[in-house]
């Protein structure tokens, strides 16, 4: 190095990693290199994602109990499970449901625990249960998984069921025959199924019982192997095969032979129906029978991959359609995944563009340049990383390179600053770009160690909701230590190897405009900030006075409740959704009704707000159920809405007017409208379980508590919980029944056998499992009549009785479904709120009166809260506890380097004067608090201390270099005001953009940059107002109450000669 380059340079800062990097460009470079290339190589093998993956971390347990009602499902199923499970390790919590026809038990797992080994010691559990009913189906353990749908097709048009089947099933196969494309599932289509429907008559005719009839059936109808036989010419295989796939296939079966020969076939005592299952299922779309047809990905696969195969696929088979018919491709997630991956790219490029203008406006353009030229390095360096911490591209992901764009050049800002402070003092170059890295090497590795530290938090808040912004934490911390790398050595060696030479042409214009401007600024800085300063320090008392008041004031408002609190702001959905239930057992036609009118109260909405630029279609399934209930009474219709930037109102407004126009419909027990199914903040906003051993009590109190609800205006979609089931007959049998040989398990066979059916066989018919069922013809099943007069055959001599003879009817009304957790039942009262900011103002009102009310009129009655409050309740607990936890961190990592423990305090007051900030950002931009909030402020901690913590650090340098407390704290403000006032500008404008974004898929991510981006701006002020006047404060005190202390404007801590010297190098 030329004598001319380490001119001025401390003969001290010679040595160490700064030094050396900077000397050597040729290695600076190398690692520059090392980031930018390998952050491009890896950062395209990233896995993409519309939202970061995750385990659900729960075991199921369901079993199939066909035609057993809900309270049999309890008693046979449910309470066999919950016993085996509940002791096992690992579990956290044991929740069950049980629905006509099927119990399901759900186990979530502890954090930690092995959810493999659970869930195998769920399966041995289950396995040795030995109690289930006779006509329950294997029990299926399963680690549950979530479904990531790419696109769904709607296939519909004016065709008989089984050609639209056919033509769903045909594209199925032919999707799952592209490369990339492993899981499509359809929905809106019955299952198959082979009926053989045997009139009474024709079994008493020749004395057969439907059991019988099924039995022989089913040893007719088998495939078995036999082995193999060894001869001279190989081995051959031996089996039996009487396979019957097709209906007609089953007709010949012989079903009684007589003595002299002659056969009786199935045919001739029969009707064999080659169909679906006799359920009230089906779909239309814009009023045409419809089936789904809905495509996931799986693993790596991405939603663009998938997407164009699915569309590849779809231009190749559309010549061949079947006449009549149409597909329709709706909610493509590679849509929405390019739409809003392009909004952040945007909104990132566009921060980018600012901070570097910012850049350049207060520093000339080559240090400008090389200090952004940061962002780049360490945004690339972060991508180097990300794969082995499972982070993909993401929404979450990319909002998180965002967060960090303004915050990432900061220790850049300060490096570049004290460097173009060092060259106007005249020092060369390299010089220069040593001794300034140097010295600000401590604030600068400090101040990123308190942003890790800051966002650290984020990555443990428990649940779903950490899962889903961990992304954030990871990305953020992987961006801000490379971003330390870059600061200390590679930018020093890029500072100090530029050539000392005017610029010329337009870049000498720019440079002597900047040159210019520079001076102004720093006139102005010391001519108007250091008098108000000044004045602001001989009033220190006053000053901080004003600034506790607003504290308090702030502080107080967010205690009244006036701003509401919400988990999330509604993510923009693609299609507005209703569920609705009229009473069980309802005729399909009371249904059909009523999806009419929801239907054509949403083409009246759309009409009137743009038609097809508002809807695309209208899709709706009869006997469908989010809840699991399906059957006639049930009814789901999806509104499929056009892009959100394209749209006229958002759908949230559809709701609302699609609301209003459908008013109230006579006779339904529940109807929902809802616009955010699934992902962040969706789900009802109040969500109260009620426990009581006792479930007409229960019933009651929903009732009541629901009643309750409606006396708020603002609350919406009230359900309490109870659905009454189908009507029940309970038959008992009499002793005359007895007295023939009847028992209670023979009449419930036969019973079961003509209304539900005797199951032959189940057998795979390509990819679809095909039931056999024998049962009575349909018009011998439709009446109460029919139940009656069922005749029993007895089983002493084969006479018969009718039914009402052999048992005591007793009419009652089955449960629609029974919930269960931690082994009681539960009913769950849920309700919507808008706006949903109050729903915590309208909980805390039924907690303090309703609530206590119910708990005394009913004895026994718990409650608790669930859902969206209990989610919020959770994420709220770890972030204040994870900002305590932070500033604790904070506060150490800032008393080590100052050795002092007042400093500490004093860089940490702009923690909660940035909290203040940030309140004032979301009043003032129209937001409502949310957890996405408190993620702003928990991760703002961090970064607001890092404008005190290099303004203290500076006033240190001069108290230890012989000033007064006053003049040090005062010099140090009007110093560092361009690098405070840099960090604060870059930050907010990295920010600026997603803050003041319009687009509507944008709502849920702003809250986050509000925080940090209008905390970042008021805490700048406290940094150059009130942290000053502490500072002095603080020494008051010190010199009051230590009078060996006080020299002249006195010391925090006294300094030893060898404290003044710079510390080693970094």
């Amino acid at each position: 190095m030329s004598p001319k380059m380490t001119e001025g340079l401390d003969p001290t800062t010679k040595r160490g990693p700064i030094a050396y990097m900077a000397r050597n460009h040729v290695a600076a470079n190398l690692l520059m290199v090392v980031f930018l290339v390998g952050g491009l190589i890896w950062g395209s093998r990233i896995k993409q994602e519309v939202f970061p993956d995750f385990d659900l971390d729960i075991v199921t347990v369901s079993v199939l109990y066909p035609g057993a009602s809900p309270e049999e499902v309890e008693q046979g199923i449910v309470l066999a499970v919950e016993e085996a499970v509940l002791g096992l390790d690992g579990v956290d919590k044991v929740t069950a449901t049980a629905r006509e026809g099927v119990g399901t038990v759900t186990i979530e797992v502890l954090v930690g625990a092995d959810i493999q080994k659970l869930a195998q010691d769920v399966q041995n559990e289950v396995d040795r249960i030995t109690s289930f009913p006779e006509e329950a189906e294997e029990p299926r353990v399963e680690i549950a998984t979530r479904r990531r749908e790419v696109v769904t097709l709607i296939i519909y048009g004016e065709q008989e069921e089984r050609v639209l089947r056919d033509a769903a099933e045909r594209i199925r196969d032919g999707l799952l025959q592209e490369p990339g494309i492993t899981q499509v599932e359809l929905s809106g289509a019955r299952n198959l199924e082979i009926g053989i429907e045997v009139p009474q008559q024709n079994l008493r005719n020749h004395n057969l019982t439907l059991e019988e009839v099924a039995r022989r059936v089913r040893a007719a109808a088998v495939e078995v192997a036999g082995g193999g036989v060894k001869t001279e010419g190989g081995e051959i295989l031996v089996r039996m095969k009487e396979r019957r796939d097709w209906g007609r296939e089953f007709a010949r079966i012989p079903v009684i032979t007589t003595n002299d020969g002659t056969q009786v076939r199935l045919e001739d005592i029969a009707v064999i129906i080659d169909g679906f299952e006799d359920t009230d299922y089906y779909a239309t779309y814009d009023g045409k029978p419809a089936i789904m047809v809905a495509v996931y990905r799986v693993g790596d696969q991405t939603p663009i991959s998938v997407s164009s195969a699915v569309k590849s696929f779809l231009d190749r088979y559309r010549p061949s359609l079947a006449p009549g018919l149409s597909i329709a491709v709706l909610n493509d997630r590679s849509d929405i995944y390019r739409q809003r991956l392009e909004l952040l790219l945007t909104n990132g490029l566009i921060g980018l563009g600012l901070v570097f203008l910012v850049l350049g406006v207060f520093l000339e353009a080559r240090l400008a340049f090389w200090v952004a030229l940061g962002i780049p390095i360490s945004f690339l360096g972060g991508l180097l990383f990300l794969p082995t911490l499972g982070v993909s591209i993401n929404m979450m992901s990319m909002f998180a390179f965002i967060v960090a764009l303004g915050i990432v050049v900061d220790d850049a800002i300060v490096v570049g600053e004290n460097v173009y402070h060092n060259r106007q003092e005249g020092m060369s170059m390299m010089a220069a770009a040593i001794q300034g890295a140097r010295e600000v090497s401590m604030p600068v590795t400090f101040s990123i160690l308190t942003n890790v530290v800051a966002f650290l938090p984020l990555a443990f808040v428990p649940g779903i909701i950490g899962k889903i912004f961990m992304t954030i934490p990871l990305v953020v911390i992987t961006v801000f230590m490379v971003s330390l790398l870059e600061s200390l050595l590679i930018l020093p060696a890029h500072l100090g190897h530029q050539r000392q030479r005017a610029p010329k042409g337009l870049f000498g214009w720019f440079h002597d405009r900047q040159q210019g401007f520079s001076a102004w600024f720093s006139r102005n800085v010391r001519d108007r900030y250091g008098p108000f300063v000044d004045a602001a320090l001989r009033n220190r008392y006053l000053t901080l006075a004003v600034g506790a008041a607003v504290l308090l004031l702030t502080v107080s408002y967010i205690m009244s409740g006036r701003m509401g609190m919400t988990l999330f702001p509604k993510i923009e959905a693609d299609y507005a959704f209703v569920e609705a239930a009229l009473p069980y057992g309802s005729a399909v036609s009371r249904t059909e009704a009523v999806r009419d009118h929801l239907i054509r109260t949403a083409r009246e909405v759309a009409e009137e707000n743009g038609g097809d630029r508002l809807v695309e279609g209208i899709y709706a399934e009869i006997g469908s159920s989010d809840e699991g209930v399906g059957g006639g009474h049930a009814l789901q219709v999806r509104v499929y809405l056009t892009d959100p930037e394209v749209r006229p109102i958002s759908t949230a407004r559809f709701i609302e007017e699609w609301r209003r126009k459908v008013g109230e419909i006579a006779g339904l027990e529940r109807l929902s409208l809802q616009s955010d199914r699934g992902g962040p903040g969706s789900g009802a906003a109040l969500t109260v379980e009620l426990t009581h051993p006792d479930l007409g009590v229960l019933e009651k109190a929903g009732e009541d508590l629901a009643d309750a609800l409606q006396g708020f205006a603002i609350v919406k979609d009230i359900d309490d919980g109870f659905s009454p089931g189908k009507q029940q007959l309970d038959f008992t049998v009499r002793p005359e029944g007895r007295a023939l040989g009847l028992t209670a398990q023979e009449v419930a066979r036969q019973v079961r056998n003509a209304f539900y059916g005797a199951e032959v066989l189940r057998q795979q018919r390509g990819r679809n499992e095909v039931k056999v069922m024998v049962r009575l013809p349909l018009e011998e099943r439709v009446s109460e009549y029919n139940i009656e007069e069922l005749m029993l055959r007895t089983p002493n001599g084969g006479t018969e009785v009718p039914l009402r003879q052999a048992v005591d009817i007793e009419r009652g009304r089955a449960y629609t479904e029974i919930d269960r957790r931690a082994g009681r039942r539960v009913i769950y009262v849920t309700a919507d709120v808008e706006p949903q900011s109050q729903a915590g103002w309208v909980l805390n009102a039924v907690k303090a009166d309703t609530l206590p009310m119910l708990m005394d009129r009913y004895p026994g009655l718990r409650y608790s809260l669930e859902g969206k409050q209990a989610d919020m309740a959770e994420s709220m607990q770890s972030l204040v506890q994870g900002l305590l936890l932070a500033m604790l961190a904070i506060y150490a990592l800032l008393a080590v380097p100052f050795k002092s423990y007042a400093q500490p305090a004093i860089v940490m007051v702009s923690i909660p004067f940035g909290i203040v900030g940030a309140v004032l950002g979301h009043m003032l931009m129209g937001y409502s608090l949310s957890v996405m909030s408190m993620f702003g402020v928990v991760a703002l901690s961090g970064v607001v201390v890092n404008d005190s913590l290099v303004l203290i650090e500076y006033t240190n340098r001069l108290r230890r270099a012989g000033a007064s407390a006053h003049d040090a704290v005062q010099a140090a403000g009007i110093q560092r005001f361009r690098p405070i006032l840099l960090t604060t500008l870059t930050t907010f404008g990295g920010l600026a953009p997603m803050i003041f974004e319009t687009s509507r898929q944008a709502r849920f991510m702003i809250p986050m940059a509000i925080s940090l981006g209008f905390g970042i701006v008021f805490a700048t002020l406290i940094t150059l107002i009130l942290v000053p006047c502490l500072y002095l404060v603080v020494d008051d005190v010190v010199r009051l109450f230590s009078p060996a202390r006080r020299a002249p404007e006195g010391r925090l801590e006294p300094e030893s000669p060898a404290d003044a010297r710079p510390g080693p190098g970094a």
